[in-house]
């Protein structure tokens, strides 16, 4: 007779790995670019629940300003002569995040945050804000070279925002964006 035992089938334990392998798969998929620039659209899904809490309005109000900005930045975007050159090159992620200079003991940090923002498409933009790139950087401008669809110069502008250390973003690092990304499912 057993007490306080649990027989467990092999098959019904997550897998790590499963896990890992999806994970290597991810970083080291090459780029094909989308010949339609319109499959390049990504939707930021807007939460609908409105809270009380002074914490959650300082949010909103936030997030309504980084729209104000994303429509500026969008019609800034629309009146240039030229937007930032779709990306056409090669490579996969772990190249990116290796040029980008991003520790590989961070990769997976990155990974969960880029492939929920942009699926690793280099030429995401947020159709409602006008988000660009990897990490969907707003504005596209923000990022170094002026061109936010470049895989690596994204990254680096995400690397240096991930690891800002300022009052009410306190990542510090990739662990920290991505345990604000989970809490908020943006950052």
């Amino acid at each position: 007779m057993l007490f306080g035992g649990a027989v467990v089938a092999p098959f019904s334990m997550p897998s790590a790995q499963a896990d890992e392998a999806a994970f290597q798969a991810r970083i080291t998929q090459e780029f094909v670019p989308n010949e339609n620039p319109e499959d390049d659209l990504v939707f930021a899904e807007v939460p609908t629940v409105t809270l009380p809490d002074p914490e959650e309005e300082r949010k909103r109000l936030e997030a309504e300003k980084a729209a104000a900005e994303a429509e500026a930045a969008k019609k800034d975007q629309s009146s240039s002569a030229s937007a930032p050159a779709r990306y056409t090159g090669g490579g996969a992620p772990a190249e990116w995040m290796a040029a980008a200079g991003i520790p590989e003991s961070d990769w997976f940090y990155v990974d969960q945050i880029v492939s929920r923002e942009s699926g690793w498409n280099p030429n995401a933009t947020n159709a409602t804000s006008g988000a660009c790139g990897l990490a969907q950087a707003l504005p596209c401008s923000k990022v170094p070279g002026g061109n936010g669809y470049d895989p690596v110069a994204n990254l680096i502008w995400a690397n240096q925002y991930a690891h800002t250390c300022v009052s009410g973003r306190m990542y510090c690092g990739w662990k920290g964006a991505f345990d604000f990304w989970q809490a908020n499912d943006w950052w």
